[in-house]
């Protein structure tokens, strides 16, 4: 099982943007040197709270600095990009990190985005099939191109020249492209579907209950299914919000604490989604009344909070309710006490992953009883 970071990045709009990315940075580095395996960082172009309007150039700066963790967009918005130039962009990237590129796309998921770039009504999951399957065609061909689609074009014939590279793209070290993965986020997921269909790999998001990734899942065998491709939960990838501290009572003195950074988290997406009229992505049964959805109940029910023991159980009860998932994802959340949140990765890495694996592994043995 893979351990990760997911990484929106969520921060105060009317903050200093610089001392935030840097802390953003500081924290990869840290985790890359306790171990985790993997990193995905957003993209958003129109959301100062959501600042990473690049997340390729901003995972570029840390291909130097860090040793082993695979470097992910989660995602990259393609509706929002031409299919030529995010094929460059991603192979450029996958070779200045030697393979360590995990390609996270997406519809995209953010209004004012869609606004911007003219993509609110349109059918963006199409458009990121179309866009991805190009990217594809570019990396395994060569020119001429005639690549004819619903949403783009791209020709390029009567300017190639081979012994020049003239008309050729740049392709990736990873063969025959790096992985791809979407995320879902509302029950049954559309993209979810899609990711089976393709198989793909699938990222739960963090800040809805855990019972809606059993529907991923479930949405995800089911477009397996229509594709006759045996789905592989090593593809998976469950992100949840996570805070351990050394004692139940510290974790729960941090989440009593005015104004968090958890808190803060949740008062964010209950703010910006309740605002929409979408408080059902919260919610662990269909009937439960939107009143019951506060940001106190998200933090009960939502977080994973407590000593590594207590983590431990609730992850295991997780594991065992949804079923076997390849990557646990921990959503990272402003320092607002840096050794609080460092403790917590450091404890999450050395002393509760191992033995999530223990009962991982145990589950599959037994299954193969």
């Amino acid at each position: 099982m893979h351990l990760g970071l997911f990484l929106m990045p969520l921060h105060d709009p009317d903050a200093p943007l610089a001392p935030k990315l840097r802390e953003d940075r500081e924290c990869i580095i840290y985790l890359d040197q306790l171990g985790y395996d993997e990193v995905w960082v957003g993209e958003h172009c129109t959301a100062t709270s959501e600042p990473i309007p690049d997340p390729l150039q901003f995972l570029a700066t840390l291909i130097p600095v860090t040793r082993h963790i695979r470097l992910g967009t989660g995602v990259t918005n393609l509706p929002q990009h031409h299919p030529l130039q995010y094929a460059c962009n991603a192979a450029l990237f996958d070779l200045l990190s030697e393979g360590r590129f995990n390609m996270g796309i997406g519809p995209g998921g953010l209004g004012s985005d869609m606004e911007v770039y003219g993509t609110l009504t349109s059918d963006r999951n199409a458009m990121m099939v179309e866009a991805i399957d190009m990217v594809h065609k570019l990396w395994a061909g060569e020119p001429p191109w005639d690549l004819q689609g619903q949403f783009w074009n791209i020709q390029l014939q009567k300017t190639v020249n081979m012994s020049l590279g003239h008309g050729r793209v740049i392709k990736p070290v990873q063969k025959p492209y790096p992985p791809v993965f979407t995320t879902a986020m509302s029950p049954k997921s559309g993209p979810a579907g899609i990711a089976g269909e393709r198989g793909w790999g699938l990222i739960s998001a963090n800040f809805m209950p855990y019972v809606n990734g059993r529907t991923h899942w479930q949405t995800y065998c089911e477009g397996a299914a229509r594709a006759g491709l045996k789905p592989d939960r090593s593809k998976w990838r469950l992100a949840r919000t996570i805070l351990i501290a050394d004692t139940d009572e510290q974790a729960r003195a941090y989440l009593q604490r005015p104004g968090n950074s958890v808190w803060w988290y949740y008062d964010y997406f209950h703010r910006n989604l309740g605002g929409r009229g979408m408080l059902g992505i919260f919610k662990s049964r269909p009937e439960q009344p939107d009143s019951e959805i506060t940001v106190q109940w998200m933090l009960d029910d939502i977080v994973v909070s407590g000593s590594p023991s207590t983590v431990l159980d609730r992850l295991v009860h997780i594991f065992d309710e949804v079923g076997p998932f390849g990557g646990l994802l921990a959503a990272k959340k402003d320092w607002d006490d840096p050794a609080i949140h460092k403790r917590s990765y450091q404890l999450l890495a050395e002393t509760v992953m191992p033995r999530l694996r223990q009962h991982a592994a145990s589950r599959a043995l037994s299954a193969a009883a």
